[in-house]
């Protein structure tokens, strides 16, 4: 079973627990402004979450080593890696993963992945994994003075699932002290809410222009089909009350 299908199963999960919540609770009621908020915010964390997996970060470490190891990789965590015909894959679950140690100025470490991204998402465009596995091993060092880079990345470090954060671009920096201002995420960040806002207002005049005429030419044809029956109704009842009467007065007069 792949990660893409055990994701979509979640999410049909979560799509069908929200449908039976809509329906338990009715329009108006405390239990639904609830539930739109909590769907809100699954929205809302999800999508930071996708962010933070996706934007690039800066991390300032010195180089400690480098390795090529055989990994295992499964469905839990097979989303986090490269696709098997754009990395280095052995098989569909195990494959040798270019790897890079590093360590903090305050001493904690990191390791990195060092795989090309190909044409796929993450849009990096990556296809130099060799030759930043080269540029990481020139840049080793273990004693002092240390050599400060600047390693950009992508992704997480999860011990529990095996996976690291994706390597994209390795630079020499002065020193540990260096801080570098992230303008890609602030640019895509501006560019996605401006997006939004206008994807916002494209829908607002939208349903001001289509959707909301077209539920009022529905209610007033609702209301004038009810109208229509109500007077069939009427209609009915008058022809079989003038059926009736014409029958009661016929048989009392031949009672008569």
């Amino acid at each position: 079973m792949s990660a893409y299908t055990i994701w979509g199963i979640l999410l049909a999960l979560l799509v069908a627990a929200t449908i039976f919540l809509r329906l338990r609770y009715p329009a108006g009621s405390r239990g639904r402004r609830n539930l739109k908020w909590g769907i809100r915010a699954v929205i809302a964390l999800i999508v930071a979450a996708f962010l933070h997996y996706t934007l690039p970060q800066h991390d300032i470490v010195r180089i400690t080593g480098t390795d090529n190891r055989l990994t295992t990789v499964g469905w839990e965590n097979s989303i986090f890696y490269a696709a098997p015909d754009t990395g280095t894959a052995e098989s569909a679950t195990n494959r040798y993963v270019r790897l890079i140690y590093a360590a903090f100025p305050d001493g904690k470490v990191m390791v990195y992945r060092n795989e090309d991204t190909g044409w796929v998402w993450p849009p990096y465009f990556k296809y130099d994994s060799s030759n930043l596995q080269a540029e990481a091993s020139n840049l080793e060092s273990k004693t002092e003075p240390y050599q400060w880079v600047s390693v950009t990345h992508y992704g997480w470090r999860a011990a529990w699932l095996s996976i690291y954060p994706n390597a994209v671009k390795i630079r020499a920096v002065s020193g540990p002290d260096v801080s570098i201002f992230p303008w890609v995420n602030v640019i895509v960040l501006t560019l996605l809410l401006i997006g939004a806002l206008m994807l916002r207002r494209m829908w607002h005049q939208f349903r001001e222009r289509t959707i909301d005429p077209a539920l009022t030419d529905m209610g007033d044809r609702l209301e004038e089909i009810d109208a229509r029956t109500d007077a069939a109704r009427a209609g009915l009842r008058g022809f079989w009350g003038r059926i009736g009467a014409r029958l009661r007065s016929w048989t009392r007069g031949s009672h008569s």
